[in-house]
């Protein structure tokens, strides 16, 4: 039943999204191909490890989300807007999905129609306290959630619950500044 609601709601949400420019439809279209062509590969906290240890370098936005958490789908959008505005400026972003496997339709469909500009995962079942408290010992698994880590791999900051676009970008800003200064 839980389910049935969750489909019928995320049918009914519109989330407020611009038409990508050409410029951006390129930049765009590699993580939504493959978005659109396979399910989110499944992650453990060993390969939330691997993800963060492989986009080091860069200054990085990971953003948790479920399609259960209404503030998570509203904000979806808005990150993957962000994502396309700061990417020239170096900022990489990710999504980690916390649906459960009996979710992944859901899943499908939200990613489709929001078609993100950036890869996603998803958070194998199980272990959750294991997993919130290896992403962030301090984490209680409030959602939704973005980490913000400078290019040295630091988190800088961590934004819980709903929160107002000015909040993103200022940690947006305060991680590219921390990542040129860390990695010249």
């Amino acid at each position: 039943m839980l389910s049935l609601i969750c489909a019928a709601a995320l049918l009914c949400v519109q989330p407020g999204m611009s038409q990508p420019t050409p410029r951006a439809q390129s930049a765009s279209g590699q993580a939504s191909k493959a978005a659109a062509g396979k399910d989110p590969e499944i992650i453990t906290l060993e390969g939330f490890r691997k993800i963060l240890a492989a986009h080091r370098g860069k200054p990085l936005l990971v953003s948790f989300w479920a399609t259960w958490c209404e503030p998570c789908r509203d904000e979806y959008p808005l990150i993957n807007q962000l994502a396309k505005e700061y990417a020239p400026q170096g900022l990489t972003a990710v999504g980690v999905s916390l649906d459960d496997d009996a979710e992944i339709n859901l899943v499908r469909h939200f990613l489709a129609r929001n078609r993100p500009v950036f890869p996603n995962y998803r958070k194998r079942m199980g272990s959750t306290d294991e997993f919130d408290h290896g992403v962030d010992p301090s984490w209680q698994g409030e959602m939704p959630v973005n980490f913000f880590y400078a290019a040295d791999g630091k988190m800088l900051v961590r934004l819980v619950g709903e929160r107002p676009r000015a909040d993103y970008e200022n940690a947006i800003r305060a991680t590219i500044v921390a990542s040129a200064s860390s990695h010249p």
